[in-house]
């Protein structure tokens, strides 16, 4: 990923030098399983322990001739070993090392997007208590319905990364397995005890049954993970978008000191960051059907999928990783305008009061559920079209006189009917697993 999407701890995780470390790891690991069952002599591990080393410049050197990734890795550790270095790679095929390495590298990669997913999520949470009673208009089809608060709306988001956050966790549990089942997969070299005592000092699952590969499902769920929650990021960061338009102008993006929105307008406060986050959710989706591409190979292994993958993953995590970095800072300055909110839902006529009207002609005056929605439709859409307050009109509305007072008319005008359960909502938020700072 390039370095503007890209932040230096994700980054870290995916560089050619992290990667062929993770390798020997697993070669490490494998000679001391070897040499616990005497197969490998002990001086020849600690030889390799104490010597090897990984030099990516003289890895790529060596894979001009090999032009195999592997091979040149084994060889140039083993270069730095001398004679011991050949019990490098006993009794391994390459895919044992690549992919239970992958798997550490995606458990590493899948732990900074979570810290990342606990702290957003906390953060969310503080904001949707701080703004349990910051009323503002609902809209759906991007009309207005009926009054929300901002700390419903936040709520909402912070229980949707927190259902993305249980599929990211299980996907990378599901994905942190490895094999040293050999070629095919019957552990031709190399028995399972091997295979079970290397996974174990890595911390990882074994797969019950591989072929020459890890099977391609569980990084397709994990790329899907990823896609699902930038599309949770992309929802949101549309929101403000929405409401950062000037005709509504309730929410607003930080805009820093000397910071520039338009190189010809002075006066622009463009979305950028929401902008930014809404386009890079569509590359997210992208590697997702990537990672469903590669699950189809062919036989017991084909290489279709490496070239994918080596992509896929660290360009998925990485920009998962940067729009979380950037949400999380676009919430913490949020600008919150509730006068603009107020004024909106003003301008709103009290239109919001027409389905608690209907309610009550139907409950208190008596009306068939079909009358009295053709009564109080005609109203609102008079009230509408004449820019007239609502509760005007039906006040003179001679059906709705003859079976509701003025006090219940007025009744179902009142905002703080309508919201009465907020705090009823916003309780579930102690439900939330979230930093304990998110609680100070």
């Amino acid at each position: 990923m390039i370095p503007r999407y890209t932040q230096p701890e994700m980054a870290a995780v995916w560089t050619d030098e992290a990667r062929f470390e993770q390798m020997l790891r697993v070669e490490l690991a494998s000679l001391h399983a070897l040499t616990a069952r005497g197969t490998v002599p002990a001086p020849a591990v600690q030889a390799i322990e104490q010597r090897g080393r990984v030099d990516v410049t003289r890895i790529a050197e060596l894979e001009k001739t090999t032009d195999h990734d592997v091979v040149a890795f084994v060889n140039q550790v083993a270069e730095t070993v001398g004679e011991e270095g050949r019990y490098l790679h006993f009794g391994l095929t390459s895919s044992d090392v690549v992919d239970t390495a992958l798997a550490l590298q995606c458990r590493a990669a899948a732990d900074l997007l979570l810290s990342e997913l606990d702290e957003l999520i906390g953060l969310l949470a503080r904001k949707a208590r701080e703004h349990a009673g910051t009323v503002m208009m609902g809209r759906t089809h991007s009309v207005h319905a009926e009054p929300i608060t901002l700390g419903i709306k936040l709520a909402t988001w912070a229980f949707e990364l927190d259902r993305d956050r249980q599929r990211l966790r299980a996907a990378a549990e599901d994905l942190a397995t490895g094999k040293l089942s050999g070629p095919v997969g019957t552990y031709s070299q190399v028995g399972p005890e091997i295979e079970a005592a290397v996974m174990t000092e890595l911390g990882l699952a074994v797969d019950p049954v591989s072929t020459q590969i890890i099977q391609r499902d569980r990084h397709a769920a994990f790329l899907a993970a990823i896609a699902i929650t930038g599309g949770s990021l992309e929802r949101f960061a549309t929101e403000v978008r929405n409401l950062q338009h000037t005709e509504i102008g309730e929410l607003q993006e930080p805009f820093g000191r000397g910071q520039t929105g338009s190189s010809a307008m002075p006066h622009k406060r463009n979305p950028i960051l929401s902008e930014r986050i809404a386009g890079l959710a569509r590359l997210l989706r992208g590697f997702a059907v990537a990672g469903f591409e590669d699950q189809a190979l062919w036989h017991e292994r084909d290489i279709s999928h490496s070239s994918v993958e080596r992509v896929a993953l660290p360009g998925a995590t990485t920009l998962l990783h940067y729009m979380l970095v950037r949400f999380r800072g676009l919430v913490d300055g949020l600008v919150v305008r509730p006068e603009r909110m107020r004024e909106n839902l003003d301008r709103g006529l009290g239109l919001f009061g027409s389905g608690r009207l209907l309610t009550t002609l139907v409950e208190s005056g008596g009306l068939t559920r079909e009358k009295a929605y053709g009564i109080v439709q005609a109203a609102a859409l008079r009230a509408a079209d004449e820019r007239r307050p609502l509760r005007e009109l039906v006040e003179v509305d001679p059906d709705i006189a003859l079976v509701l007072t003025p006090d219940q008319i007025g009744a179902c005008f009142d905002e703080a009917h309508l919201l009465r359960h907020v705090d009823a909502v916003l309780q579930r938020l102690d439900a939330l697993e979230v930093p304990t700072i998110a609680n100070s």
